[in-house]
């Protein structure tokens, strides 16, 4: 909470660099704040929004072909993903020195 969404939105834009897919995050809006409105405001670099606790995200940062998507709830401390699914084949991911599980390529 305090963050402000644009530099949210840059850090995405950064780890795309980081990555090899430099110019993929402008083929898609990357998610912002949600609640009544698919996306009430969407993350962007002149987004004037500020993270707020108790307030749910909608992030779905893409590459050509696919697609990652999840709804975030930010409590005062951190946040909790809402849209995890136990029965899906999950990998670890860490940036800024936190992990969490995210969805796996499924492969069938």
């Amino acid at each position: 909470p305090g963050a402000k969404v644009r530099t949210v939105f840059e850090k995405a834009v950064a780890a795309y660099r980081a990555e090899g897919f430099e110019d993929e995050w402008q083929l898609h809006h990357q998610g912002g704040g949600t609640g009544y409105e698919p996306r009430d405001f969407k993350g962007a670099p002149d987004c004037s929004e500020i993270v707020q606790a108790h307030q749910a995200y909608a992030w779905n940062p893409s590459i050509a072909g696919t697609k990652s998507e999840d709804t975030i709830l930010v409590g005062p401390e951190g946040f909790k993903v809402l849209s995890e699914t136990p029965d899906w084949p999950m990998i670890e991911a860490t940036f800024e020195g936190q992990t969490i599980a995210r969805p796996d390529i499924l492969i069938r």
